[in-house]
């Protein structure tokens, strides 16, 4: 079973930067596809970025194209989340999850078989 926790969340201001962080443990990390979540209230979950299991393949949402960067260090069990020139609408709770496909780069909820419990983005205007 993989546990994953995410860090690195908080506020910024737009245009600002922040990285966030997700941990593995459990489970074979280089193995997994991971992917970047996030939800606004009121709203659904929804794709932000994925990355294979060799991080030589990466997909992202056209909202965060240009100005995220997802990466992965196999040898730290963790995936990064680089958030460049942030928006208001970047406010949400991110989510990072693992993929046991690890050569396919999914973007629904439904593929991804585990979850971490969160971190919270929030970006003042």
């Amino acid at each position: 079973q993989v546990q994953l926790v995410e860090s690195g969340g908080g506020l910024a201001q737009t245009g600002g930067s922040l990285r966030l962080s997700c941990a593995a443990s459990g489970g074979t990390f280089r193995n997994y596809a991971m992917g970047w979540f996030r939800q606004a209230p009121g709203k659904e979950r929804e794709f932000v970025a994925a990355i294979d299991w060799s991080g030589g393949n990466t997909k992202y949402a056209d909202s965060v194209k240009g100005r995220f960067t997802v990466s992965r260090d196999n040898a730290k069990n963790t995936v990064y989340l680089v958030m460049n020139n942030l928006k208001p609408e970047d406010t949400a709770v991110y989510y990072c999850a693992a993929d046991r496909y690890g050569g396919i780069l999914h973007h629904r909820t439904v593929e991804y078989e585990h979850w971490g419990q969160g971190t919270q983005v929030t970006v003042s205007s």
